[in-house]
């Protein structure tokens, strides 16, 4: 370990059981290594997390003209999900005046931010957009510990350190439940979003504020945890009915769920809305051309996309000059499936 306590080069050697020379040959790409020994030296970066002085020094004493878009999901949410294609084209839209680069990066695994944590050495960007962001993510660690410019859309929790920025989550939950108990429902159920992110813990805490403005006390076996995939609405509306068969309204964290959830009510013979009213949250382009059309928490994606891209851009002109937060507000967009 260094002074400051961090894993060094002679750190990695001594965990992988090899040379400081083969170590450097491995951060470096050289091909002049064994299988066996880049393993065992991978594996060991892994587990110390170790990051590259000359990575840090390469980022603050040179420019790539590029920018990373990090998205730490699969390549099927990625396709499948309107959210990220509305950011991407937001990203796009601020770079345009710019001569900047894009890149885009899946990170899905340990072995692939293994690989990330090289490309950076080897390829070197500017600073990084980080999509999707999960409470226990490492990558946003890394980040700092590089001291690169990153700016996230979403947040690991309230207390963010790293510059971000995000829909109203809650206060756009507070709106689709306040519609639905409008509505006269009563009993109001909820698929979440993972509740390793901010926005499902954000919008799970909606329902349960709109619930006790509403005078009702949520009752939690109303709340079933959802993945923001069609299958997983489908999955947590059949546990929901299971549970609850009289319940008459669902507030779906994402319109990707809600559409899930539809398709199954229509399966098992409820009507929507007259027998069971649905919200979503995005008003992406699925809430349009469900059966019936979705009422729906719209949230500027493409905004999001700019915004936090003109965040990167502050930051990368002038570290320390740009907000640390920026909240984007939601409006609710009622349609026939309430």
């Amino acid at each position: 370990m260094s002074a400051s306590g961090r894993p060094t080069i002679k750190t990695v050697a001594a965990r992988a059981g090899v040379g400081r020379t083969t170590v450097s040959r491995v951060l470096n790409g050289s091909p002049l290594v064994s299988d066996a020994a880049r393993a065992a030296v991978e594996e060991a970066i892994s587990e110390l997390n170790y990051v590259p002085n000359s990575v840090a020094r390469s980022l603050v004493t040179r420019r790539a003209d590029s920018i990373a878009l990090v998205i730490p999901e699969s390549e099927s949410r990625l396709g499948s999900e309107p959210y990220f294609s509305a950011v991407i084209r937001g990203v796009s839209t601020a770079l345009a005046g710019t001569q900047l680069q894009l890149l885009l990066v899946l990170v899905r695994d340990q072995r692939e931010l293994d690989q990330f944590t090289r490309f950076l050495a080897a390829r070197r960007v500017d600073g990084v957009l980080l999509v999707s962001v999960h409470r226990d993510d490492p990558l946003p660690g890394v980040l700092e510990e590089l001291g690169l410019p990153t700016v996230l859309a979403g947040r690991r929790t309230a207390d963010e350190t790293l510059a971000h920025a995000h829909s109203d989550n809650l206060g756009g939950a507070v709106q689709a439940v306040r519609h639905l108990l409008e509505r006269g429902r009563t009993t109001i159920a909820t698929i979440t979003g993972p509740l390793d992110m901010d926005v499902g813990h954000s919008r799970l805490r909606g329902w349960r504020d709109a619930l006790r403005q509403g005078g009702l006390e949520p009752d939690e076996t109303l709340a079933e945890p959802g993945d923001f995939t069609e299958e997983g609405g489908r999955s947590a509306i059949r546990a929901l009915l299971d549970r609850h068969p009289a319940l008459d309204a669902v507030f779906a964290a994402s319109d990707v769920m809600a559409a899930g959830a539809l398709a199954e009510l229509r399966r098992r013979g409820r009507r929507v809305p007259e027998d069971v009213a649905v919200v979503g949250f995005d008003d992406s382009i699925i809430a349009r051309h469900t059966d019936p059309p979705l009422t729906t928490v719209r949230q500027p994606v493409e905004e999001l996309g700019c915004s936090i891209t003109e965040l990167l851009l502050r930051e990368m002109a002038g570290p320390g000059s740009a907000p640390r937060q920026v909240v984007l507000p939601t409006s609710l967009v009622v349609r026939e499936s309430t």
